[in-house]
């Protein structure tokens, strides 16, 4: 397994694995052309300094994802920190170490970059995710709230 940012070739693959659960069934459209909006979205990412998409590829395959961001702040003296969303592990490579090596890469970069804390966000109805986030040393400090617009 490798680790490597994500192109916009690889935006499909993308796509397939934030669907593939049961909570990204109801977010995401899959087709056999990428939805425009997906498209920019990326093209936005990749024009935003310190934010990426890091992959965890095997056989050139891509087997997981995540959107690590850098975020320069003025709160704590100026700490820069870094955010995770979008996790995802391919179905068939889940339980295989492939998750925490994926963090593990993240969490390195993260440190590269000078950031004093990674953040994430989990949806409350994953509970697997809250576990296995656990293990990897995250504790939950805050309450997160969103607004839908």
């Amino acid at each position: 397994m490798n680790f490597r940012m994500a192109t916009i070739e690889d935006v499909k693959d993308i796509v397939a694995l934030l669907a593939d659960d049961e909570l990204g069934k109801t977010r995401e459209r899959t087709s056999e052309v990428v939805d425009a909006e997906y498209i920019q979205s990326f093209k936005d990412i990749e024009a935003q300094a310190g934010n990426q998409i890091l992959l965890a590829v095997e056989n050139e395959t891509v087997i997981g994802c995540l959107q690590l961001t850098f975020i320069p702040t003025l709160a704590r003296g100026g700490m820069k920190r870094a955010q995770i969303e979008g996790v995802r592990v391919h179905k068939e490579h889940q339980k295989k170490g492939v998750g925490r090596a994926l963090f593990e890469e993240a969490i390195r970069l993260s440190k590269e970059s000078h950031c004093g804390l990674v953040q994430l966000t989990t949806d409350k109805r994953r509970s697997d995710a809250h576990i296995f986030y656990e293990r990897l040393g995250f504790e939950v400090t805050h309450e997160g709230m969103k607004l839908f617009l």
